[in-house]
């Protein structure tokens, strides 16, 4: 059970309170009733604050959302993808206790994560406590995968903090950490998931898949989603605008039969190449066919989509000239230079992910609930 099917046990944190809420459309119980739903039934819910993609799940990536006023509940929905991504003071003093409620996909430059993390430090500043109903991490929390994002040179709505691409967290476990790692000092209730441990997969939890965002419609494309979301950096199509977001992989300039066998050849474990080719309806090349890769994976526990990921790019890299970078997002999603300035090999950096992972693992111990 996710932490909003435990609400009748924390119940007395809400009565009597203003109640602000983030969420989106993953935000439901195990029988799913949408958690704006439960608080209103139950509680003063008098606002709701939209993470991107928005309340409703309905804005591609990267579109600025607008606040509006909800039709059914008749309370206001702010954006925190919009105008500015904090919550201002005063849309903090119309409320006394801020809720969070989002699925998560365990991915380091997914942006529900800087969501929390600003909410966090915005409700300290007003004395303003944050209740995040936990939730299961969908990719296990087993296995980190990356290097740690260098804070310093690569902050961004993409990465904040030096952790890991695919960090082995839930959400609740993650605001614990950040919460006393980062003195961010806020008063921070977490309501944790039941009968859940560690090593529980998804597909045994009995939950319902909810797209946490449009381009993640299922589990698969959620753990591919650790290596192949690099490609947001580039100008290599991540398969937005087809039917397998970040599974598909390609370009015009790429050939796929050679590029599928390079990396089939690898015997990288968990994985297979098919070549593939798609014409995308939106975002790179819309309406352009492409040649590329699908990514099948056929051992989910075995798979390392981070090394996957990291191998791709360097295939296309060595073999199209035609790649390019936008700006420094490819940097920042990886969480250093070193790859596109060609100054670490990625036999390297796979190796210093490793370690720099299993260090994390170790620091992050004391904040685990599960």
């Amino acid at each position: 059970m996710n932490g909003i099917d435990n609400l009748k046990a924390y119940s007395d944190i809400f009565k009597g309170k203003r109640i602000g809420l983030i969420t989106n459309p993953s935000g439901v119980d195990k029988d799913l009733n949408y958690t704006t739903d439960i608080l209103a039934q139950s509680f003063n819910l008098t606002a709701l604050f939209g993470p991107e993609h928005g309340v409703r799940g309905d804005a591609q990536d990267g579109k600025k959302v607008e606040d509006f006023m909800d039709p059914i509940l008749n309370i206001p929905v702010y954006s925190l993808h919009g105008r500015t991504l904090h919550i201002s003071d005063e849309q903090f003093s119309q409320i006394d206790l801020l809720a969070y409620d989002i699925q998560d996909v365990g991915a380091r430059f997914y942006t529900y994560l800087y969501t929390l993390s600003y909410a966090m430090e915005d409700a300290a500043r007003n004395h303003i406590p944050v209740v995040v109903f936990d939730r299961v991490n969908p990719l296990g929390n087993m296995i980190a995968e990356g290097v740690l994002l260098e804070a310093e040179r690569f902050k961004s709505f993409v990465g904040m903090f030096p952790i890991p691409t695919r960090y082995a967290l839930t959400i609740g476990e993650y605001a614990r950490y950040i919460n006393k790692t980062f003195d961010i000092g806020c008063d921070l209730i977490v309501i944790p998931c039941e009968n859940y441990k560690r090593d529980t997969q998804f597909k045994d939890t009995g939950l319902s898949w909810i797209n946490p965002s449009p381009n993640i419609p299922t589990q698969e494309s959620a753990l591919v989603y650790i290596g192949t979301c690099l490609f947001e950096g580039t100008n290599v199509s991540e398969g937005r605008g087809t039917t397998h977001p970040f599974e598909l992989i390609g370009a015009p300039f790429i050939d796929a039969s050679k590029l599928a066998g390079s990396l089939n050849a690898m015997k990288l474990p968990g994985i297979r190449w098919r070549p593939a080719h798609f014409t995308p309806m939106f975002s790179k090349f819309a309406n352009e066919l492409c040649h590329g890769v699908q990514l099948h994976i056929t051992d989910p526990i075995a798979f390392r989509p981070f090394e996957a990921g990291l191998r791709l790019f360097d295939e296309i890299r060595q073999n199209c000239p035609e790649l390019k970078f936008y700006s420094g997002h490819f940097d920042h999603l990886l969480g250093t230079d070193t790859v596109r300035l060609g100054t670490e090999s990625i036999d390297h950096i796979i190796e210093r992910a490793k370690a720099e992972s299993q260090a994390f693992m170790e620091q992050t111990q004391p904040f685990r609930i599960y």
